[in-house]
């Protein structure tokens, strides 16, 4: 028997499939990447070929693996795009209709129309989410209403539904296993998150079968084998982790206590705090979500979104032309003390949490003939900041729990003035980790752990190295001064 020294995180993205070997010390072996088809068949419609994502997920996970000895992988874990919303034929394992994305805006109607019908409440208390088109639920019930073919498939039990991890799962094991994990189970609108069950008012009232649906699981357990890592000798390794990928984040960043907190810095800005084993129902727009289910227990965390952060850098290049690269801004920023009163209201698609103002539009303010490119540039990284510290004092508002750190990843995580004008804002260190793919760190610490590979959460903790942390350098004063001006731009764009 051969030792085993590596786990494999499947991380599929939702424009890229990526393979990620870790070491038992948490530290990238190899890695393998590649795009695939973007499908927008109509206006606010974004669709993938959900056969040609395993076909390109199963490619990359075969590179990421070719140079090790597939007999040293103590296990697989998967992280996923969310709320994306596969169909597939039990019986041929070929998928009915492409994955309707995340971002297909296609049942916001429906949802509308079921807001009219007394909804809203009544989805919120028992998914914890609000009702929008961006989870499964309604993309489900779109699906069956507009194909005959598949809704008669589906009342008979021969088709399935799935968000990328199970049909990952049910791929990686022949057809096997048909399972998902409580935090992917939590982004469909169907799932009951106090019981942990599917909700069968909701299946009801969206005319789903149950049978389609998925077993759920813990995010941390053996949920089958696979035989298909290599293309000749058959090696079975076990699929033993999962996690939709921002709960992965969270706990690839080691998020194991009540009141850890990690953003993201992306296109958007993703914001996850952990509560414990009881979730905080949110009034301001936060979404409450499983975050992971380990040894028998159920945790949970709140997620706000912002909406603009790394567009804002993207317009400044493409849009003013006034930069040619995001590395740059970190030293234009340091070129001016600050901002000279010029705030930079980045709502290109609307405002996310805590205002939900979709219609909102973006502004700067505070302009004088004394501003230059640097202050607008410097206005704009602030923007990033200010955003996301607005989701985290929401969050500590409702949850009652105060923030001590926060955990950042994401490729903004570079700029160091960001980063240290965001611990500014907080008043709490901001830390900054050696390996930023965390999001597949995640699903590897899930997969590892099911196995014995790692032992408990405290090893988990003491493998997690951090490059820097960003200790606050302002006083309460300036913080007051800073958000207050803040403020006041974002009402003067809300015209209040």
């Amino acid at each position: 028997m051969k030792q085993k020294r590596y786990v494999v995180a499947i991380d599929q993205g939702t424009t890229s499939c990526r393979a990620i070997v870790f070491d038992p010390q948490g530290a990238i072996v190899s890695t393998a990447q590649k795009e695939f088809t973007q499908f927008f068949p109509k206006s606010g419609w974004v669709e993938h070929d959900a056969e040609e994502i395993w076909q390109v997920q199963l490619e990359v996970l075969r590179e990421a693996v070719k140079s090790i000895d597939l007999e040293e992988i103590a296990a697989i874990g998967i992280t996923n795009q969310r709320e994306t919303t596969v169909v597939w034929d039990k019986l041929t394992g070929k998928p009915l209709h492409r994955a309707i994305v995340w971002q297909c805006r296609r049942t916001s109607t429906m949802c509308e129309e079921l807001k009219h019908q007394g909804w809203e409440p009544i989805i919120r208390n028992k998914t914890g989410l609000v009702l929008d088109a961006y989870f499964s639920g309604t993309k489900l019930k779109w699906l069956l209403d507009n194909n005959p073919d598949i809704r008669a498939k589906a009342e008979r039990g021969e088709a399935l539904f799935g968000t990328i991890d199970s049909w990952l799962i049910w791929k990686l094991t022949e057809g096997r296993q048909h399972v998902t994990d409580a935090s992917n189970a939590s982004r469909t609108m169907l799932l009951n998150i106090h019981s942990v069950q599917w909700d069968d008012d909701i299946l009801q009232q969206l005319n789903i079968p149950k049978a389609m649906l998925p077993e759920v699981k813990s995010s941390s357990e053996v949920y089958g084998h696979t035989e298909l890592l290599g293309a000749a000798a058959a090696v079975r390794i076990p699929i033993a982790g999962a996690a939709g990928d921002q709960q992965a984040a969270l706990f690839g960043q080691a998020c194991f206590t009540e009141g850890m907190a990690k953003n993201t810095y992306g296109t958007g800005c993703f914001v996850l705090k952990q509560t414990g084993e009881k979730p905080v129902m949110s009034e301001k727009g936060l979404i409450t979500t499983i975050a992971w289910s380990l040894n028998g227990k159920v945790y949970y965390a709140l997620e706000g979104s912002v909406f603009n952060a790394g567009t804002v850098v993207q317009w400044l290049r493409d849009g003013l032309g006034i930069i040619e690269s995001a590395a740059e801004t970190e030293a234009i920023a340091r070129s001016v003390e600050h901002t000279e009163g010029v705030y930079f209201v980045p709502a290109f698609t609307g405002l996310g949490t805590p205002y939900w103002e979709p219609d909102a539009r973006g502004m700067i303010t505070g302009l004088t003939r004394a501003s230059t490119r640097a202050h607008i540039v410097r206005a704009a990284l602030e923007s990033i900041a200010f955003q996301s510290s607005e989701v985290l004092q929401v969050m500590e508002e409702e949850s009652g729990i105060h923030l001590r750190e926060l955990r950042v990843d994401g490729g903004a995580v570079k700029n160091e003035f960001l980063m240290q004008f965001q611990a500014d804002l907080l008043g709490v260190a901001v830390t900054r980790p050696r390996v930023i793919e965390t999001t597949a760190l995640g699903a590897a610490f899930l997969a590892g752990l099911a196995v014995g590979l790692w032992s408990d959460l405290s090893e988990l903790e003491q493998l997690k190295g951090y490059d820097r942390s960003f200790s606050p350098a302002k006083d309460e004063a300036y913080r007051k001064q800073a958000v207050s001006g803040w403020q006041r731009a974002v009402a003067y764009q809300l015209g209040r």
